[in-house]
């Protein structure tokens, strides 16, 4: 039985080297003093995370990725929210459906999502890039956030809803004095998860931009097929530790048995 624990915990540990050794070595290439991409590095630096800053391109579509995915979040909560709240709160045929249609972005591969949104948003209705970026990430982050908000309302107790509106509250009054201040945790939750899926996302954003217009993401593969320096391994150890940030506080806010009740 113990060497049976024993394999286990080896095949776990190995496990977990696989997963965290690449991330582990990019953050130390990340500290290169040389200009080549290298591991091990020979001597330590800061010199690449000040060059992030040092180049233009970076901060103009680092700006890009920010306004896309807060104004994308902005709506897709607009949408969301009430979605899910109908979805909890509610039986109707087709619900299952509807359900489906939400999820969908998720389930349909990126770059088959992201070449029909260049087929119609871009080619057929000629919309402009920033549209069409705005609509596209749109799409991509309502899933997490009706899929987040509908775990929060899975355990709101809906009679204090009814007993809201019996004491003479309206529907509308009732839904955000009683039922939104109850789940702002999922709410928080929804959007920064929907946030970083926005932010990092790639297979999408590489058909809708153009010209003059890029997000982040795309600016780090166009920088790597030009430049072979350890830049982009400081960008990774940066977006690394806030992707960290953002899901310790979405544990913190609702713990990870939110995600999978669902």
């Amino acid at each position: 039985m113990r060497e049976k624990n024993r394999g286990l915990a080896l095949f776990t540990y190995l496990v977990f080297l696989f997963l965290l050794g690449p991330l582990l070595i990019i953050s130390i290439t990340s500290f290169e003093g040389g200009s080549i991409l290298k591991f091990p590095p020979e001597e330590f630096s800061f010199r690449w995370y000040i060059n992030i800053f040092d180049v233009q391109m970076f901060l103009t579509t680092f700006k890009t990725s920010i306004i896309v995915s807060l104004a994308g979040n902005l709506f897709a909560l607009l949408l969301g929210v009430p979605a899910a709240y109908a979805l909890s709160r509610f039986e109707f045929k087709g619900k299952k459906i509807v359900d489906a249609i939400f999820v969908s972005p998720i389930l349909i591969p990126g770059i088959v999502l992201g070449f029909s949104f260049l087929r119609y948003i871009v080619g057929v209705y000629q919309l402009p890039i920033y549209t069409a970026l705005f609509i596209g990430h749109t799409v991509i982050m309502l899933p997490f956030i009706i899929r987040v908000i509908s775990s929060s309302l899975s355990n709101f107790d809906f009679s204090i809803e009814e007993a809201a509106e019996s004491l003479g509250a309206g529907k509308i009054r009732t839904f955000f004095t009683v039922v939104l201040p109850n789940i702002k945790s999922g709410i928080i939750a929804a959007v920064m998860i929907a946030f970083l899926e926005s932010f990092n996302n790639v297979d999408i954003s590489v058909f809708m931009t153009g010209p003059g217009v890029s997000t982040f993401p795309i600016q780090m593969l166009t920088y790597v097929e030009n430049y072979f320096d350890p830049t982009i391994a400081a960008i990774s150890v940066l977006l690394m530790v806030i992707t960290a940030f953002f899901m310790f506080m979405v544990e913190r806010l609702m713990g990870l048995s939110y995600f999978t009740k669902r």
